[in-house]
């Protein structure tokens, strides 16, 4: 086994940082083992998907294995791990094919380990379980599984009371064990359809991880790895820690050294409370890389380092293994992708306004008034999953813009209702703007909690009343209470319509072929 970066380091500097303590490198390095851990966190099957970072290529299925590879080279004590959301909202060729590549991509790579997001409950635990432990579906017939582990502390099975998967795992390495704590953030309850997380509930993410830690170090095991599916973030630097795991970290055992953060797709590289939080943005376009050094005898990480290393596509060649099976797995969907719908005559984004109105948005929730024939719509931005350039549109691209798979509804709600269903945009956990066609609304960032709204009128510039009733078309994940919003479950008369993206594309079609970002000014900020 070759010396690890930071144990080079260490000698060639003559001291072992440890916390804010040192040992003298006089101690044999034989005593000290390197791991290096390299993790991934939301991937969600975009196996064929490359964006642009810095102005450069970034992420791809076959780049993101090549860097993966090349770095598990420099150590023969390397783990590669994942910290939940590898699937679900997913690009068409891992999507079209229940996210069977997207596992089949990871068990060619190699990972250890994994833990759950909120997207592996996307289509229930039933399915869940299916991509983990193997099984057949109607659509793509017998699937093997996944060929390493899971971890989930905090999910657990309402009738026994216990936790649907180990909520720990050891990992030995070089003769020393290393525990790993999967935890899913309990965000998950309100984010996810509740038929798919039926019989099984969230518990808080610290107690979960605290009670494996306890049981762990019963094990004699001092080295600790969290997995969690939580909001992290910092300054490049380092500084300005913050989101969950930065809150959960001053709460959480101190024997846990390493937190692997997820769900916000963001960077983190920081330490709080001595404990480690990294995560590597989303989608394959990076990866984190910390390195470890753990004493022989006492089995505690003396000294830990970590970088976020992008996938950028300049010096490194693309795994040909990878890309080969990238390439079976389009070819038969191909002419499907490659269907033309229309174009767009300007790119349609994402990009907020100082309100949180998005172009994008705006045209989506245009789609499902005009389909389901409404005097208002929403749209929760989360279900919008990518940007449309300027150009052709291709079925391909629409459908990783809309990937769920939700239908629309046809609900009837008052004015106050709707109202309220507007202030539980600042509630919970949750700063979601949800995206409006018909509704023009003015809110007050200043004003506490359920008294956030000032003004409401239609298109036509009339004041919405709270007792009349009026239509709203959404999707059936809105209606039942998605992100939060449990007062559309107020909604009645309700009419099932199409699919989410088939509503779109006839949208286009009935437009002529052809599309531009709308005017926003829908929400306004004061």
């Amino acid at each position: 086994m070759s010396l690890s970066k930071l144990m080079l380091a260490a000698i060639a500097t003559g001291v072992f940082f440890i916390g804010s303590s040192f040992a003298s490198s006089s101690t044999d390095p034989g005593e000290y083992i390197s791991v290096q851990l390299l993790g991934v966190n939301d991937f969600h099957g975009q196996l064929e998907t490359v964006r642009t970072r810095n102005g450069k290529q970034v992420g791809g299925a076959e780049y993101l294995a090549a860097y993966l590879k090349k770095h598990r080279q420099e150590n023969d004590n390397t783990l590669l791990v994942h910290s939940g959301d590898m699937v679900g909202a997913s690009s068409p060729v891992s999507s079209l094919m229940q996210d069977e590549p997207a596992v089949e991509w990871m068990n060619e790579v190699g990972f250890d380990i994994g833990t759950l997001g909120n997207h592996e409950f996307d289509e229930g635990t039933e399915e869940m379980f299916r991509l983990l432990d193997g099984g057949k579906h109607e659509k793509t017939g017998n699937f093997e599984g996944a060929a390493f582990p899971y971890t989930a502390a905090n999910v657990i099975n309402k009738k026994t009371g216990k936790s649907i998967l180990p909520p720990y795992l050891i990992k030995e390495v070089d003769g020393v064990p290393i525990g790993f704590i999967g935890v899913v953030t309990t965000e998950t309850k309100d984010i996810v359809l509740p038929s798919g997380i039926e019989g099984i509930e969230f518990t808080d993410e610290v107690t979960a991880i605290n009670q494996s830690v306890k049981e762990l170090k019963a094990k004699g095991v001092r080295s600790i790895v969290v997995l969690g599916h939580v909001s992290a973030s910092s300054n490049m630097d380092g500084t300005n820690p913050a989101q969950d795991a930065a809150e959960f970290a001053p709460r959480i055992d101190d024997e846990v050294d390493i937190i692997f953060g997820g769900h916000s797709h963001g960077f983190a590289n920081t330490t709080v409370d001595g404990k480690m939080i990294v995560q590597s943005y989303s989608y394959g376009t990076a990866f984190s890389d910390v390195d470890l050094l753990i004493d022989r005898e006492t089995k505690e990480i003396v000294n830990k380092q970590a970088a976020i290393i992008s996938t950028y596509h300049d010096g490194i060649k693309p795994d040909k293994t990878i890309n080969k099976m990238v390439n079976s797995y389009s070819a038969d969907k191909q002419m499907m992708l490659d269907q033309k719908i229309g174009v767009a005559e300007a790119p349609i984004t994402k990009d907020k306004t100082a309100s949180g109105e998005r172009s994008i948005g705006n045209l989506i929730a245009d789609s499902h008034r005009e389909n389901m024939n409404t005097d208002f719509a929403f749209m929760n931005p989360g279900g919008i999953r990518a940007n449309l350039d300027e150009g052709e549109l291709t079925w391909g691209e629409l459908y990783t813009m809309l990937p769920f798979g939700t239908n629309l509804v046809k609900l009837s709600l008052t004015g106050a209702e709707i109202k309220e269903a507007l202030e539980q945009q600042w509630t919970g956990n949750f700063q979601t703007i949800m995206q409006t066609s018909g509704l023009y609304y003015t809110y007050d960032k200043d004003a506490p909690p359920g008294e956030k709204v000032v003004a409401m009128t239609d298109k036509n510039g009339n004041a919405i009343q709270p007792e009349q009733t009026y239509t709203v078309a959404l999707t059936n994940y809105l209606a039942t209470g998605g992100d939060g919003f449990t007062a559309f479950k107020k909604g009645h008369d309700s009419v099932e319509g199409p699919p989410t993206l088939d509503s779109f594309i006839t949208y286009i079609i009935e437009s002529g072929g052809s599309v531009a970002p709308p005017e926003t000014g829908r929400i306004k900020v004061q």
